[in-house]
């Protein structure tokens, strides 16, 4: 479902020469961040989408493998090599990434975010967050996590398409 043509213009207004910046969409799995990314890069001027899990996708791919893990979110080099992919993309072509990404340690953002700072750029951080039973007929077995609702923008999804939010994001982004 693409926005109305006034929406996005709203939205596009800003047009380039706007600051380059990460718009971090994080939640449980089933929480709509896959499905709400597309939505806010097209609300969002001169935005791309940049899905952070590919990195350890690519990790995954070295043969013979780097050591074992249960998640390659342990795995230090994919939190910098997230941090040094985005800021390269950045400066290649500026504008805003949107990164859809559930971190699981709090120690492992912390990484990504102080290497984000080193580079002077600013992250605008939403925790998508849906009720229980919205999420076990989604996907079960995750819980959310509080240091999330305490460090970003919590954008409830319990009763929104992902269009809906979508919009509620980009309004915040282009403020």
């Amino acid at each position: 479902m693409r926005a109305t043509p006034h929406v996005c213009d709203r939205f596009r207004r800003a047009g380039p020469g706007v600051e380059p910046m990460i718009v971090r969409l994080d939640g449980t799995h089933g929480a709509g961040k896959s499905t709400t990314s597309p939505l806010v890069q097209e609300l969002t001027p001169d935005s791309r989408v940049f899905d952070a899990e590919k990195v350890g996708e690519t990790l995954m791919d070295i043969s013979p493998g780097l050591p074992a893990t249960d998640n390659f979110q342990h795995w230090s080099p994919r939190r910098q090599l997230v941090v040094e992919t985005a800021r390269r993309v950045l400066d290649h072509t500026g504008g805003t990434l949107v990164v859809p990404m559930t971190v699981l340690v709090e120690q492992y953002w912390r990484e990504i975010s102080a290497g984000l700072a080193q580079h002077a750029i600013p992250v605008r951080h939403f925790v998508l967050h849906a009720d229980q039973d919205t999420l076990r007929g989604r996907i079960a077995g995750d819980t959310v996590r509080t240091w999330l609702h305490r460090d970003a923008h919590v954008v409830d999804t319990t009763h929104l398409t992902p269009a809906q939010a979508a919009l509620k994001i980009a309004e915040s982004v282009t403020r």
